[in-house]
């Protein structure tokens, strides 16, 4: 071999070895998703923790149901849930209101009903899942893999095909 070649062939070794180790790195800094706190209500289940749900792929959408961006969205949500619930994804709601009107439990059973919601959704009156995830949006998508890391978000409306060759990737990844 000459020597531009044994050049190369070391190059590309390094190359190889940095990706690998920054694959790595991101792995151990993708942040453990935060439990759901200070639950007010659970609807359409009993009370769920992250620990439970290790070993699934868990949809987090926050929203509230007077907020027309988030309404836009539930179609979207809601055929995941179908779709997907078989193959090991669940999908938790987290309520959080905007409006003290939406603090109401009956209000937002009202709501589910009225968009025809039969996953999870825990109703976060508190604001204590909404601040142990940082969000400041409704709606805002997390995308938790099976290893309970939060791997995908997005904010608002859209992205709709991008969410779903996620939830599809993750679905496909070994437990």
């Amino acid at each position: 071999m000459n020597t531009l070649v044994k050049k190369l062939v070391a190059v590309a070794a390094l190359a190889g070895a940095a990706a690998s180790t920054q694959a790595a790195q991101a792995a151990q800094t993708t942040p453990a998703a935060p439990d759901f706190a200070n639950i007010e209500k659970w609807h359409n289940s009993a009370p769920l923790s992250m620990a439970q749900l290790r070993g699934k792929v868990v949809l987090v959408d926050f929203w509230t149901y007077t907020c027309i961006n988030c309404i836009r969205t539930l179609p979207y949500v809601r055929g995941w849930y179908d779709k997907y619930k078989d193959q090991g994804l669940v999908v938790v709601g987290v309520h959080t209101p905007e409006y003290p009107v939406e603090r109401s439990s009956a209000n937002v059973a009202s709501a589910l009903k009225r968009f025809d919601i039969r996953y999870p959704v825990a109703q976060d009156n508190r604001y204590a899942t909404w601040e142990a995830y940082s969000n400041q949006y409704w709606p805002a998508t997390y995308l938790i893999d099976k290893q309970g890391k939060i791997v995908y978000t997005h904010f608002g409306e859209g992205n709709y095909d991008v969410t779903e060759a996620t939830i599809r990737k993750l679905l496909a990844q070994p437990g």
